[in-house]
């Protein structure tokens, strides 16, 4: 009779929340807690951007601190990746630029918007036996981490419509052989659909 009950039980609680949604909340349980990446977005403004708007992305050539050394253009490239899904019309620089080239980039192709991108930080830890044979320092292994500073500017006006700081976490289950460029495609993604209102 208890395992009647109990099945019926469960079957009641299973019917209540699909299997996506509880895969999402392991997930973001499993992230919180360190097991797996973690992000944090924190934007200025809940400013919301048309489907059809012109996002033209480009990347500083700024270098984060450290003895991490990302590729040059590694923002804009996973920046366009995510975008794209959500805004068709979307561009991004062949590489590098300074502000006020990538708006000229920008404004040269008609872009309504400027995405302008820069790694700010990165901390390459250590993730694997040959990182750990080249370092040898024990407090150098772990979760790699880094830092993400996005502007938003509407071209015609140069008005600063948002900015946002992204800062990634590696996870325990996931940390082998990874670096820190390797965080930010989902988070940059995440930023793309929030700029249209959609939630997860």
């Amino acid at each position: 009779m208890r395992s009647l009950i109990l099945l019926l039980a469960l079957l009641g609680l299973t019917g209540c929340m699909k299997v996506s949604d509880m895969a999402e909340g392991t997930r973001e349980q499993l992230s919180d807690a360190g097991f797996l990446d973690h992000s944090e977005t924190r934007r200025a403004s809940p400013w919301r951007l048309q489907p059809d708007s012109f996002i033209y992305i480009a990347q500083g050539y700024f270098v984060p601190p450290g003895s991490a050394y990302p590729r040059p253009n590694v923002v804009a490239e996973e920046a366009f990746d995510g975008f794209v899904e959500y805004f068709p019309m979307v561009r991004r620089a062949k590489g590098p630029a300074g502000l006020e080239e990538a708006m000229g980039q920008a404004r040269s192709v008609g872009a309504h918007y400027l995405l302008y991108a820069r790694f700010a930080s990165a901390d390459d830890r250590i993730g694997t036996v040959e990182e750990w044979e080249d370092q040898e320092a024990l407090d150098r292994l772990g979760r790699d981490r880094g830092v993400i500073q996005l502007m938003l500017i509407e071209t015609n006006t140069r008005y600063l419509v948002d900015s946002a700081r992204i800062r990634n976490r590696g996870g325990f289950l996931t940390f082998y052989d990874s670096k820190p460029e390797d965080l930010i495609g989902p988070p940059l993604e995440e930023y793309a659909r929030s700029l249209i209102g959609l939630s997860r």
